[in-house]
């Protein structure tokens, strides 16, 4: 059974390698560097973006820890999802959305740089014994994300249209992925998920994706809610297995990290399909 497991999950790892990049490249060759900036240029957005994802996300998932008596493995997990922000699932949610893919992209990259500086600053403060290494989440940052995109830019720049061309393939790949993800993921991780049942794990994680997407709505202001919504329910599970591997033993403290993710994928999916038919 191990080695089913192992060969799921190493399909999974290479699922999301494909659906990262592919995702990141599909918008760097339909969009320009102007338009992913533009709407960072508004101060106000971009505060609340932050004091939504780095505030009041941490202050949301420490509160749920203590109010459900969370094991402390599980509560550390949850807090590492809660820390960690500007997940690359992001930029599918907003086009199932049909929303603004351009905020979509800039807050994802403004969010995940502002993680990597975050969370080796925070997370010592909140759960003492800590250190994180910034460098290891950097580098998964620059190599399947950052480069990705600039490629796909500076491509866009260069032969516009030649990328309206390969543009459809890349994005239909990167569609295929995120669904090889979610059931190579779910399916990996089903017997690690199945051990928590008994605790209030599962129910935290799905008061928290819904807590994390009203922080978003309300903040996010009447044109870019929806964006804002999807963006801070959405963690970045990448870096907090990144910080779980550095600093935790508990095989719990990843297991409610992979909790929190697959109860995103499970809720998220639909609502952002629900925002698209709202429109």
């Amino acid at each position: 059974m191990g080695g089913i497991s192992d060969l799921l999950l190493s399909g999974s790892n290479i699922a999301v390698v494909l659906f990262v990049v592919s995702s990141t490249l599909a918008v760097g060759l339909s969009l320009t560097v102007g338009q992913i900036l533009a709407p960072l240029k508004n101060v106000r957005l971009v505060a609340l973006s932050l004091a939504a994802n780095f505030v009041l996300a941490p202050l949301a998932a420490f509160g749920l820890w203590r109010v459900f008596g969370l094991d402390e493995p599980l509560g550390i997990g949850l807090l590492l999802a809660g820390l960690a922000a500007g997940a690359p699932f992001l930029i599918k949610l907003a086009e199932f959305a049909k929303a603004d893919m351009a905020f979509a992209v800039g807050l994802m990259v403004l969010l995940m740089v502002v993680t990597v500086g975050y969370v080796p600053l925070v997370l010592p403060i909140v759960v003492a014994g800590t250190a994180v290494n910034p460098a290891q989440i950097a580098l998964s940052l620059v190599v399947l994300m950052l480069i990705p995109l600039a490629a796909g830019l500076v491509f866009r720049a260069r032969a516009a249209g030649a990328a309206a061309r390969i543009q459809p393939a890349v994005a239909k790949l990167s569609t295929i992925s995120m669904a090889l993800v979610i059931v190579l993921t779910i399916a990996a991780h089903f017997n690690s998920v199945t051990s928590v049942f008994g605790t209030f794990a599962i129910l935290a994680a799905i008061i928290y994706t819904v807590i994390c997407a009203g922080i978003g709505w309300l903040l996010g202001g009447s044109g870019s809610r929806d964006v804002l919504a999807l963006g801070t329910a959405q963690r970045n599970a990448a870096a907090a297995f990144v910080v779980a591997g550095q600093n935790f033993d508990d095989p719990k403290v990843v297991v409610m990290i992979t909790v929190v993710l697959i109860v995103e994928f499970v809720m998220l999916l639909p609502f952002a399909r629900r925002l698209a038919r709202s429109r």
